[in-house]
This record gives C-alpha cells, sequence and structure tokens, in this order.
C-alpha cells in the first residue's frame, strides 16, 4: 500500500509518527496494520487513560478476565496480563519496522503503575519487571518525569532498558530528564552494555500547556493577554528542541556516541488541540523537527493526513525566538512555574485516577464471573 502522502512528508522531515492508542479491538479490526501501511505510523504510545478507555466495557477482554478469574487471579495482576498482552501484540505487528530502523522505531509504549510516581524504587522494580513481562525488544517503558522518577530513568538505562520518559512540561525539567538518561548511559557504558541497543524519547506535553496557560491569560484579560493564546504550548516545546540541539552536540555525548550511544529524541505529547478555535494540526505543523516523534491520536493523525501543512524545521534561532513568547507570557503575569507544577501535579493525578477505574472496571467483571 502507498503511504499517505501528508504523512510521508512528515516523515521525510525526520517526524517518527506514533499511534497515541492501543486496543484490541484495533489490533482485531487490523485498523492499526492499516495505519502502519497506509499513515507512516511506526511506534504506539499507551498510558492508564487509554488502558482504561480500551477495556472498560469492551466485551473482546471478558473470556480473559473469566478465564484468569476462575484461576483466582487477583485483579492487578488480570489487568497487568491484559495490558502488557496488548502491548507484545502490538509489538509483534511493530516488530518488522522495528528490525528495518535499526532500533529507532517500531516501538511501543507501556507505564509503569501511575501510583508508583512519587517512589523511586518501587518504579525501577517495576519498569524491569514489565520489560521482562511483555519480552520484547520493542517495548519501551514509560517513566514519570517527576523529581522521583529522575533517578529511575537513569538506573532503567542504566540497565539497558529503553525508556520513554512521560510527563514533561517545562523544559528546565527536560534538561534534568537529558541529564539522567546521559548518566544512565555513563553508567551503562561503565557496565560493559552495548549502548547502541538503548533508546529513549522525552515525552514533551504540547496541548495541556496552552489549556493552562490560555486559562490564566483570560482571567488576567487585556488585550495583550488575549493576543498570546494559543502560543506558550508550541513555543515551549521550540524552546525544548533547542536544548535538545545543545545537549546532543555537546561533548559529553559526543564520548557516549563514540561508544554507540543514541540520542534521546524529543516526543511531542498531548498533540490533539483542546481548543476548537484553533487549527487541528497545530501541534504538528509548528513542531516538524529532525529528529522528533510526534504521538497523535487518531482524530489528529487523520487531520494530518488530511490536510497538514508542515512549517520550517525546528532550529537553534526558532528556539530562540520561542524564548520570548514566554517571556512575554511572564510578563503578562502567568507565573509558568506555577503552571508546570500544577500540570505535573494534574497528570499524574489523571493517570492514577484512569488506573484506579480500569482496576474497578476489572473488579466488577471478576466478581461478576465469578458469581
Amino acid at each position: 500500500m502507498a503511504q499517505n502522502a501528508n504523512t510521508q512528508a512528515l516523515s521525510d522531515a525526520g517526524v517518527s509518527i506514533w499511534l497515541d492508542d492501543l486496543s484490541r479491538e484495533r489490533m482485531d479490526s487490523g485498523s492499526l496494520k492499516e495505519l502502519i501501511d497506509t499513515c507512516n505510523v511506526v511506534g504506539v504510545t499507551t498510558n492508564p487513560s487509554i488502558f482504561q478507555a480500551a477495556i472498560s466495557g469492551r466485551s473482546e477482554y471478558d473470556e480473559d478476565i473469566a478465564r484468569l478469574a476462575g484461576e483466582g487471579t487477583d485483579v492487578d495482576a488480570i489487568v497487568e496480563m491484559l495490558t502488557t498482552d496488548d502491548v507484545r501484540r502490538a509489538a509483534d505487528l511493530l516488530a518488522d519496522v522495528h528490525a528495518g530502523s535499526h532500533g529507532y522505531d517500531g516501538r511501543v509504549s507501556i507505564e509503569v503503575d501511575p501510583r508508583l510516581a512519587h517512589e523511586t524504587e518501587k518504579t525501577i522494580a517495576q519498569a524491569e519487571h514489565l520489560f521482562e513481562v511483555v519480552g520484547r525488544e520493542n517495548v519501551m517503558i514509560k517513566i514519570p518525569a517527576t523529581l522521583e522518577g529522575l533517578p529511575a530513568i537513569t538506573a532503567v538505562i542504566a540497565a539497558g532498558i529503553s525508556v520513554n520518559v512521560t510527563l514533561i512540561f517545562s523544559v528546565e525539567r527536560y534538561e534534568a530528564v537529558i541529564d539522567a538518561y546521559l548518566a544512565g548511559l555513563e553508567k551503562a557504558a561503565a557496565a560493559g552494555k552495548d549502548l547502541s541497543t538503548i533508546h529513549s524519547v522525552a515525552s514533551f506535553f504540547v496541548s495541556r500547556v496552552d489549556s493552562e496557560i490560555d486559562s490564566r491569560l483570560e482571567s488576567l484579560g487585556g488585550e495583550d493577554a488575549s493576543a498570546l493564546r494559543g502560543q506558550a504550548g508550541v513555543a515551549n516545546a521550540q524552546v525544548a528542541f533547542g536544548a535538545y540541539l545543545e545537549a546532543f552536540s555537546g561533548e559529553r555525548f559526543e564520548a557516549l556516541k563514540a561508544q554507540g550511544a543514541n540520542v534521546q529524541r524529543a516526543l511531542w505529547a498531548s498533540t490533539g488541540v483542546k481548543n476548537p478555535e484553533y487549527s487541528d494540526t497545530l501541534y504538528v505543523d509548528h513542531l516538524v523537527a529532525d529528529p522528533s516523534v510526534n504521538t497523535m491520536p487518531e482524530k489528529t493523525l487523520e487531520a494530518a493526513a488530511d490536510h497538514s501543512a508542515p512549517k520550517a524545521s525546528l532550529n537553534a534561532e526558532i528556539a530562540t525566538s520561542a524564548q520570548s513568547v514566554l517571556e512575554r507570557v511572564e510578563g503578562a503575569g502567568v507565573d509558568l512555574v506555577d503552571v508546570f507544577a500544577v500540570l505535573e501535579r494534574e497528570g499524574v493525578e489523571k493517570f492514577e485516577k484512569a488506573w484506579n477505574e480500569l482496576l474497578e472496571t476489572v473488579s466488577a467483571s471478576v466478581e461478576s464471573a465469578r458469581a
């Protein structure tokens, strides 16, 4: 099958398109395979909210839940089996992409239990456990970029496991994530591991930044504040890419690169537009970067395939210009430090809530099956 011209253009520009969704129904129907074949999808990301939506109220999982319930399996273990089975199956669908790109793409991400976001050692243990349970080289373990998550990132990378760092909102925290990655590579090298097999992406959230900052700008009022609406999310990500360019052209990474290390690509997450006043390809067209990943929900992917109009590829000059946008936002009275703290806290809470809802749903199904 021929690839869509618009998604092919993004791919040619250095953007890897990963689908931000996964379900058994999507794989059973052939939908995921079709997107791989026709829309340049070369990876999949999941999160607790995606799994909650996929499993809750879906009949595709009933037989497995009933069987596991009959075997006396507890709810947490059932959820792990359902989610890791789906990830394993998606990883197999993308195995050829993974092999053809030498591990660069063909990745499927699964997140550690969001209830562990502030527990370093338990995060490390579960990351290693999930890697073993999924049992596929092309799995990526998602670890949140909380302060407690940073040393976990280093430890898991040092163990030779590829990591998708999630819930990054500020450039400052993104720089700390890069440092955690490089520290992990240094430890892996010291332990004699093959650095070429270790990959990582840093998931920098975009639309949520606009939603929070737009709300504050509206509260402040005035023409200056109003004119800045819808600009901060893109600008924040563009500045982040400037930090990427600086870090991965410096002496520290060059020494690791000489040993086979890969860059940690920026991944644009939360790219579904929340405000209908904005273009539905806003976070695709303005965040073209080589290399980068854009993980899109299906609606955004469909819009990109239909009418994306990519802007100039990000570079250091664009990053510098974007910094002035953030300065104007602060000048208008928005406390960016507080914005990013709120977004991180809410991000963890949303994933915890979704995970707890999933556990409750499966628990109800287990009780029904055992009745």
